[in-house]
């Protein structure tokens, strides 16, 4: 490396730490590009005036979309396929996944020859350290609750930019742009990487157990956390749901939170609603998605948006016209005879979740779920919270573990699952039988579950349901 490009590194190492940000990088190359919280970044850089291009393992939805803004993508680990222009280091910031081997060719390519290369995460904790940022944390619901947030923020016309862990129903998008003075990110405790964020507000949704395979045990987890509720700037504000063991503003359904969801009723399969303040009652809010766990993600935006000092009548409005977020209790079919619900539900007290949801709007029908189970490890962690939440539907049928970036182990098999659970009308089956195995089925309401590859049938469940009804 001769003088110059030392002195370019290092100019740019110092712009980095001194919190002056990105601002020197024209080129953002991505290695994973097609991850939710990866091609929601490139977007923002796109938005922004960079060049982007990157690699990901295989082509999707989400990789077409990002070809179609002019984002070069390829599929290949090999350098070779990397544009000239992103091989200047001078001007090209690498971002990778913590999903990426340690044996990726590009990856190492980068690394030894002098690029900035860094993690999603460290990149969003730059972007937010140059605005007002405000976080959701917790092992489940942040997408929702952050794109509630996002939304809601939009609608009252703040200068935001929101990054969501799915697509937005409302933008057909996982990003939010209207402006850059504000950031609405998830804090994701995955490999305990929301540590990098410091946010002006935050909210803790949950902090059940979740993640083995990275922090060991629940306690590890917790502890990240309590971590993760210290970054908050000093004069910010931290949100947590009524009930965890953490200090803050406190949030619930129908209980004395600071604030609360109150008189609430269901209409035309809709909440109806009171929202309890500190400064008062304010009626008659409107929320369109089923579930108390989802009325409680809604209870959280709309108490950071109320601190952040949006008005009332205006968050009313928004909340009324949010429509949710793709595979998250979303309908794909819904007729007085049949309903087909899609969900990513992938951990128990999700699985939980849908199933409170969809007994409160559907109390006396039967129901159908199809699970796919998601990692070997977390498979292994809960199978018997598994085998408790899947018991309390009418019928299950469980798909192969989906393994995303694992190695199977042994004796942790869907069929060792099945063992397990309490509920006669069970079944194990391959993806290719599952339109005959719910042409079998009796059950008014179908749901298919999982975090892994289950989404991809879902086009072709709701083609062969669609003709029938």
């Amino acid at each position: 490396m001769n003088k110059k490009d030392k002195e370019n590194i290092s100019n740019r190492d110092k712009a980095l730490s001194s919190g002056k940000g990105l601002g020197w990088a024209s080129n953002v190359y991505f290695i994973g590009i097609g991850g939710i919280g990866m091609s929601a970044l490139a977007r923002y850089f796109v938005a922004n005036g960079k060049q982007v291009a990157g690699y990901d393992k295989t082509p999707s939805e989400i990789t077409k979309t990002l070809q179609d803004l002019d984002i070069e993508v390829h599929f290949n680990d090999n350098v070779s396929h990397i544009g000239s222009k992103y091989l200047n280091p001078d001007a090209t910031l690498v971002v990778y996944t913590p999903a990426i081997p340690k044996d990726h060719s590009e990856l190492n390519y980068f690394r030894t020859n002098g690029f900035q290369v860094l993690k999603r995460s460290t990149v969003l904790g730059e972007i937010t350290k140059q605005t007002t940022c405000l976080a959701v944390a917790g092992t489940h619901g942040k997408t929702t609750t952050t794109s509630i947030l996002g939304h809601l923020l939009k609608e009252c016309d703040v200068p935001v930019t929101a990054f969501l862990g799915g697509i937005s129903e409302n933008y057909n998008s996982n990003l939010i742009l209207n402006g850059t003075e504000v950031t609405v990110v998830e804090a994701d405790e995955f490999d305990r990487s929301f540590l990098t964020l410091s946010p002006d507000l935050a909210c803790i949704t949950s902090m059940d157990a979740d993640h083995l395979d990275i922090y060991g045990d629940a306690s590890e987890l917790v502890k990240t956390f309590e971590d993760f509720s210290k970054c908050v700037k000093p004069n910010g504000k931290l949100f947590v749901r009524n009930g965890l063991p953490l200090d803050g503003i406190t949030y619930g359904i129908e209980n004395h939170s600071d604030y609360s969801a109150q008189n609430v009723r269901i209409e035309n399969g809709s909440y109806v609603f009171d929202v309890r303040t500190p400064n008062g009652l304010y009626k008659d809010f409107k929320f369109n998605l089923p579930g108390r766990h989802n009325l409680s993600n809604a209870i959280i935006a709309l108490a950071m948006s109320v601190e952040y000092g949006l008005p009332h009548p205006q968050l009313a409005k928004g909340l009324a016209s949010y429509k949710g977020v793709k595979r998250r209790f979303t309908y794909q079919i819904k007729t007085d005879d049949f309903v087909f619900i899609d969900d990513y539900a992938h951990h128990p007290e999700e699985i939980n979740a849908v199933h409170q949801a969809v007994r409160e709007m559907y109390p006396s029908k039967k129901v159908l779920a199809v699970f796919q189970p998601h990692l070997y490890t977390r498979t292994r962690d809960f199978a018997d919270g598994f085998a408790e939440s899947l018991s309390k539907f009418d019928e299950v049928v469980l798909l192969d573990i989906y393994p995303a970036r694992e190695l199977p182990i042994e004796g942790v098999t869907s069929n060792w699952l099945l063992e397990k659970i309490k509920n006669p009308n069970k079944k194990l089956i391959l993806k290719s039988e599952l339109i005959n195995e719910i042409k079998i089925s009796d059950a008014q309401i179908i749901l298919t579950l999982g975090a892994g590859d289950i989404g991809e049938e879902v086009k072709h469940i709701k083609e062969a349901f669609s003709i029938a009804n």
